[in-house]
């Protein structure tokens, strides 16, 4: 509960930060995007409602620069995602074969299946997917995607998911709508990104379901 209320305050939380911390708050933000796409044992970061505060915040208090946190942000997330890919290359495999109370293994078992699915550009759509921007790049090094390729894609979507949700909450997070209806925003967010797992979960249950009754 604690954490779900930081992430639909998270405005509140950051301007606290900002308070307390000063110029330090871009350190803070670094090391939480790095962390959550860097450790698959921290998928539960708030990465999507914190891109979106930081860039209103920067709108709303001037004490953070809009490019510098896309400039920052973007080298964490990369870095981050680059982190996990060599993670899964070294220790993937093993993890695939064993129970562990730190990493949920069916998350691991429908990344892998989205992953299958849409090859590549996983890496890029995961990005705007919780949990599954995590396991991603762990299960790109798990099967050993060509490092080149996994780059290039990781580089794309980290710029694409950096600068979409700062770029947005600079320009729309100010607004007194948006202001008033915050907490509801971030909820909105955290279920509009939950949306293609789900459905991709409900149409994988749906195929098994199909399969069965054909060969019955």
């Amino acid at each position: 509960m604690e954490l779900i209320n930081f992430i639909l305050h998270i405005d509140q939380h950051l301007l606290e930060f900002i308070k307390q911390y000063g110029v330090w708050i871009y350190a803070i933000l670094f090391l939480i995007v790095f962390v959550e796409t860097g450790l698959v044992v921290m998928p539960f970061l708030p990465g999507d409602s914190m891109l979106f505060a930081a860039g209103a915040l920067a709108a709303s208090t001037g004490q953070m620069d809009p490019w510098v946190l896309i400039a920052l942000l973007f080298i964490a997330a990369v870095l981050g995602d680059t982190l996990n890919y060599h993670i899964g290359r070294h220790i993937g495999p093993r993890i695939f074969e064993m129970e562990s109370r730190f990493i949920h293994k069916d998350h691991l078992i429908k990344t892998h299946q989205f992953f299958e699915k849409h090859g590549g550009k996983t890496i890029i759509i995961a990005r705007f997917m919780p949990f599954i921007r995590t396991f991603a790049p762990f299960v790109a090094g798990a099967g050993r995607m060509n490092y080149k390729h996994f780059l290039t894609f990781n580089a794309i979507g980290g710029l694409a998911w950096v600068g979409s949700f700062i770029t947005v909450g600079y320009f729309f997070g100010t607004r007194p709508f948006v202001k008033d209806n915050f907490s509801h925003l971030m909820l909105g967010i955290i279920v509009f990104s939950l949306l293609p797992a789900i459905f991709e979960f409900a149409r994988a249950k749906f195929s098994a379901k199909k399969s069965r009754q054909k060969s019955l």
